[in-house]
Protein backbone atom coordinates (compact mmCIF):
# COMPACT_ATOMS: atom_id res chain seq x y z
CA UNK A 1 0.00 0.00 0.00
CA UNK A 2 1.49 3.24 -1.15
CA UNK A 3 1.59 6.08 1.42
CA UNK A 4 1.14 3.63 4.29
CA UNK A 5 3.55 3.09 7.18
CA UNK A 6 3.25 -0.19 9.05
CA UNK A 7 4.67 -0.62 12.54
CA UNK A 8 4.87 -3.71 14.70
CA UNK A 9 5.36 -3.36 18.46
CA UNK A 10 6.89 -6.08 20.65
CA UNK A 11 6.64 -5.85 24.41
CA UNK A 12 5.58 -7.69 27.50
CA UNK A 13 2.16 -7.51 29.12
CA UNK A 14 2.02 -4.47 31.40
CA UNK A 15 4.75 -2.45 29.65
CA UNK A 16 2.35 -0.39 27.56
CA UNK A 17 3.14 -1.50 24.00
CA UNK A 18 -0.58 -1.79 23.25
CA UNK A 19 -1.24 1.62 24.83
CA UNK A 20 1.58 3.21 22.80
CA UNK A 21 0.16 1.77 19.55
CA UNK A 22 -3.31 3.09 20.41
CA UNK A 23 -1.97 6.54 21.39
CA UNK A 24 -0.02 6.74 18.13
CA UNK A 25 -3.16 5.87 16.16
CA UNK A 26 -5.14 8.49 18.08
CA UNK A 27 -2.62 11.28 17.48
CA UNK A 28 -2.13 10.38 13.79
CA UNK A 29 -5.93 10.36 13.33
CA UNK A 30 -6.07 13.91 14.70
CA UNK A 31 -3.75 14.99 11.87
CA UNK A 32 -6.24 13.73 9.30
CA UNK A 33 -4.55 10.45 8.48
CA UNK A 34 -6.21 7.07 8.22
CA UNK A 35 -5.11 4.82 11.06
CA UNK A 36 -5.25 1.41 12.63
CA UNK A 37 -3.92 0.57 16.06
CA UNK A 38 -4.60 -2.86 17.50
CA UNK A 39 -3.07 -5.60 19.64
CA UNK A 40 -2.77 -9.29 18.86
CA UNK A 41 -4.27 -11.18 21.73
CA UNK A 42 -3.42 -14.63 22.89
CA UNK A 43 -3.12 -16.04 26.39
CA UNK A 44 -1.48 -12.82 27.64
CA UNK A 45 -0.62 -12.26 31.23
CA UNK A 46 1.58 -9.74 32.99
CA UNK A 47 5.09 -10.19 31.61
CA UNK A 48 4.16 -12.43 28.67
CA UNK A 49 5.25 -11.36 25.15
CA UNK A 50 2.61 -9.31 23.31
CA UNK A 51 2.41 -7.77 19.86
CA UNK A 52 0.61 -4.62 18.75
CA UNK A 53 0.35 -2.96 15.35
CA UNK A 54 -0.13 0.39 13.61
CA UNK A 55 -1.02 1.29 10.08
CA UNK A 56 -0.90 4.98 9.27
CA UNK A 57 -1.74 6.26 5.82
CA UNK A 58 -2.77 9.30 3.84
CA UNK A 59 -5.04 6.95 1.89
CA UNK A 60 -7.97 4.88 3.10
CA UNK A 61 -6.79 1.61 4.63
CA UNK A 62 -8.57 -1.42 3.23
CA UNK A 63 -6.41 -4.13 4.80
CA UNK A 64 -7.55 -5.56 8.13
CA UNK A 65 -4.95 -8.11 9.18
CA UNK A 66 -1.87 -8.37 11.31
CA UNK A 67 1.28 -6.80 9.89
CA UNK A 68 3.72 -9.36 8.55
CA UNK A 69 6.18 -7.15 6.65
CA UNK A 70 6.47 -3.98 8.75
CA UNK A 71 8.36 -0.86 7.79
CA UNK A 72 9.36 -0.38 11.43
CA UNK A 73 9.54 -2.50 14.56
CA UNK A 74 9.55 -1.16 18.11
CA UNK A 75 10.90 -3.45 20.82
CA UNK A 76 9.82 -2.23 24.26
CA UNK A 77 11.71 -4.97 26.14
CA UNK A 78 15.15 -6.01 24.92
CA UNK A 79 14.89 -9.42 26.63
CA UNK A 80 12.51 -10.36 23.80
CA UNK A 81 15.49 -10.37 21.43
CA UNK A 82 16.42 -13.76 22.91
CA UNK A 83 13.00 -15.38 22.49
CA UNK A 84 11.04 -13.62 19.71
CA UNK A 85 12.09 -13.11 16.08
CA UNK A 86 11.46 -9.36 16.21
CA UNK A 87 12.98 -8.80 12.75
CA UNK A 88 10.67 -11.28 10.97
CA UNK A 89 9.50 -9.61 7.76
CA UNK A 90 11.07 -6.26 8.68
CA UNK A 91 11.90 -4.29 5.55
CA UNK A 92 15.59 -3.47 5.05
CA UNK A 93 14.79 0.15 4.21
CA UNK A 94 12.89 0.52 7.50
CA UNK A 95 14.32 0.36 10.99
CA UNK A 96 14.12 -1.37 14.34
CA UNK A 97 13.90 0.77 17.47
CA UNK A 98 14.94 -1.01 20.68
CA UNK A 99 14.62 0.01 24.32
CA UNK A 100 18.11 -0.70 25.64
CA UNK A 101 21.07 1.13 27.17
CA UNK A 102 23.30 -0.73 24.68
CA UNK A 103 24.54 0.68 21.39
CA UNK A 104 23.28 -0.39 17.98
CA UNK A 105 26.57 -2.22 17.40
CA UNK A 106 26.12 -4.25 20.61
CA UNK A 107 22.53 -5.20 19.69
CA UNK A 108 22.99 -6.00 15.99
CA UNK A 109 24.35 -9.56 16.57
CA UNK A 110 21.02 -10.44 18.25
CA UNK A 111 18.94 -9.43 15.20
CA UNK A 112 19.17 -12.53 12.98
CA UNK A 113 21.29 -10.82 10.33
CA UNK A 114 18.99 -7.79 9.91
CA UNK A 115 20.85 -5.30 7.71
CA UNK A 116 18.66 -2.20 8.11
CA UNK A 117 18.89 0.66 10.57
CA UNK A 118 19.07 -0.20 14.27
CA UNK A 119 18.21 2.61 16.67
CA UNK A 120 18.54 2.21 20.41
CA UNK A 121 17.03 4.40 23.10
CA UNK A 122 17.23 3.89 26.85
CA UNK A 123 13.50 4.26 27.49
CA UNK A 124 13.86 2.74 30.94
CA UNK A 125 16.37 5.38 32.09
CA UNK A 126 14.25 8.15 30.57
CA UNK A 127 11.04 6.98 32.23
CA UNK A 128 12.73 6.40 35.59
CA UNK A 129 14.22 9.91 35.52
CA UNK A 130 10.96 11.62 34.48
CA UNK A 131 8.29 9.38 36.03
CA UNK A 132 10.15 7.67 38.86
CA UNK A 133 9.22 4.21 37.51
CA UNK A 134 9.90 2.02 34.50
CA UNK A 135 7.12 2.97 32.07
CA UNK A 136 8.96 2.57 28.74
CA UNK A 137 5.96 3.06 26.44
CA UNK A 138 5.97 6.89 26.50
CA UNK A 139 9.65 7.26 25.51
CA UNK A 140 9.29 4.46 22.96
CA UNK A 141 6.30 6.22 21.40
CA UNK A 142 8.38 9.37 20.92
CA UNK A 143 11.28 7.31 19.54
CA UNK A 144 9.01 5.67 16.97
CA UNK A 145 7.64 9.03 15.83
CA UNK A 146 11.16 10.48 15.60
CA UNK A 147 12.52 7.56 13.57
CA UNK A 148 9.55 7.15 11.24
CA UNK A 149 8.89 10.85 10.67
CA UNK A 150 5.16 10.09 10.38
CA UNK A 151 4.31 13.11 12.51
CA UNK A 152 6.08 16.42 12.99
CA UNK A 153 7.63 16.88 16.42
CA UNK A 154 5.83 19.99 17.71
CA UNK A 155 2.29 19.03 16.64
CA UNK A 156 2.93 15.51 17.98
CA UNK A 157 4.03 16.87 21.37
CA UNK A 158 1.01 19.20 21.56
CA UNK A 159 -1.44 16.44 20.59
CA UNK A 160 0.12 14.11 23.14
CA UNK A 161 -0.31 16.72 25.84
CA UNK A 162 -4.03 16.86 25.04
CA UNK A 163 -4.20 13.04 25.02
CA UNK A 164 -2.43 12.83 28.37
CA UNK A 165 -4.77 15.43 29.86
CA UNK A 166 -7.69 13.23 28.86
CA UNK A 167 -6.05 9.90 29.76
CA UNK A 168 -4.76 11.14 33.13
CA UNK A 169 -7.66 13.41 34.08
CA UNK A 170 -7.75 11.79 37.53
CA UNK A 171 -3.93 11.75 37.88
CA UNK A 172 -2.79 15.12 36.46
CA UNK A 173 0.47 14.89 38.43
CA UNK A 174 1.83 12.39 35.90
CA UNK A 175 1.29 14.59 32.83
CA UNK A 176 4.46 16.67 33.21
CA UNK A 177 6.64 13.58 33.66
CA UNK A 178 5.16 11.96 30.56
CA UNK A 179 5.71 15.15 28.55
CA UNK A 180 9.36 15.29 29.69
CA UNK A 181 9.77 11.62 28.78
CA UNK A 182 8.46 12.29 25.25
CA UNK A 183 10.81 15.22 24.75
CA UNK A 184 13.88 13.44 26.19
CA UNK A 185 13.32 10.41 23.96
CA UNK A 186 12.76 12.57 20.90
CA UNK A 187 16.01 14.45 21.64
CA UNK A 188 17.96 11.21 22.18
CA UNK A 189 16.77 9.69 18.91
CA UNK A 190 17.29 12.88 16.90
CA UNK A 191 20.90 12.99 18.14
CA UNK A 192 21.39 9.35 17.10
CA UNK A 193 19.97 9.90 13.63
Amino acid sequence: MKNTVEIRWHGRGGQGAKTAALLLADVAFKTGQYVQGFPEYGPERMGAPITAFNRISKDEIRVHSNIYDPDYVAVVDETLLHSVDVTAGLKKDGAIIINTPKSSEEIRPLLNGYEGRVITVDARAISESTLGKNFPNTPMLAAVVAVTGILERDPFIQDMKASFRHKFAKKPEVIDGNMKALQMAFDAVEEAL
